[in-house]
């Protein structure tokens, strides 16, 4: 029993990482129609950007995190109005050159930082225990962190101006810009805010798992599932299918074995979208 709630909390754990990918994902696929091939690029920038603030300049890590999303917002927002606003009415375009920025990134990296892992630890060791249960330190910071930067999502995206203008861009783009909302600046602000959340779980993340200039791969592949299974273009679908993931997940893992798990996994998706072809919380679209 006590392993069973300690691989719960791990699932929840890795759901909120989930859930802040998969957010970022739906929020750039939602309003600006483009699929995100860089995001997983933006997660690698995030923990390097944190590695370096945090061991190369010695910086606490809690400001070498907020650099890292900061910095990652400021890069998406560049992308975006520089590179990305050019091409946006085509989504084939879109690919290629979200694709192309990923290959950029993860080569610069590279070059700059080696192929090899850096030693790159989270500050906070230590486990705690509740009865025969013992789960890190770590996780539980990371997990309290990324569910608070998910309310502050929600807030955003349901509270705010901002976000009321960002779900209408949603609906219908046409409508809302001859309604005045200016699509020329939510644009570079959404794409900033996705791949800042993107930075903020690479910068948490990574010292736990792993840092190396193509880890970013397997976040992209997770992100990708995640937001197809709670529904394109969905919040709260991706933030559903993102707790699903982690718990499945962790579950598999250790009950059924690293590969299993991940088969596993991919066969729950499969059934549920076989029941659910739009996801759990995706609109049906209706055939003419």
């Amino acid at each position: 029993m006590d392993n069973v709630i300690a691989t719960g909390l791990i699932g929840i754990s890795l759901g909120s990482q989930y859930a802040l990918l998969a957010l970022g994902f739906t929020l750039i696929f939602g309003i600006l129609g483009v699929v995100n091939f860089a995001h997983g690029g933006f997660y690698v920038m995030g923990g390097y950007v944190a590695y370096y603030c945090s061991v190369v300049l010695g910086l606490p890590f809690p400001v070498a995190v907020l650099v890292a999303a900061l910095g990652t917002a400021a890069l998406g927002w560049l992308f975006e109005t520089i590179i990305l606003e050019r091409v946006i009415e085509d989504h084939q375009a879109t690919l290629m050159v979200t694709m192309g920025f990923y290959l950029v990134m993860a080569t610069a990296i590279l070059l700059v930082f080696g192929p090899e892992s850096p030693e790159f630890s989270f500050p906070i060791t230590g486990v705690w225990r509740a009865g025969g249960a013992y789960v890190p330190y770590a996780n539980m910071v990371v997990i309290g962190v990324c569910l608070a930067a998910i309310v502050s999502v929600y807030w955003l995206i349901y509270r705010s101006g901002i976000g009321r203008a960002m779900r209408a861009m949603a609906e219908d783009r046409a409508v809302a810009s001859a309604l005045g909302m200016r699509t020329r600046a939510l644009f570079p602000f959404a794409f900033a805010l996705a791949t800042g959340l993107a930075g903020l779980t690479g910068a948490l993340v990574t010292p736990i798992l792993a840092l190396a200039p193509h880890v970013g791969d397997p976040v992209l592949a997770f992100s990708f599932l995640t937001v197809i299974l709670g529904g394109l273009g969905s919040v709260a679908g991706a933030t559903v299918a993102a707790f699903i993931v982690g718990m499945v997940e962790a579950y598999a893992a250790v009950y059924l074995g690293g590969s299993k798990g991940a088969l596993a996994l991919f066969v729950l998706v499969l059934l549920i979208l076989v029941v659910r072809p739009q996801g759990l919380l995706g609109r049906e679209v209706r055939r003419a």
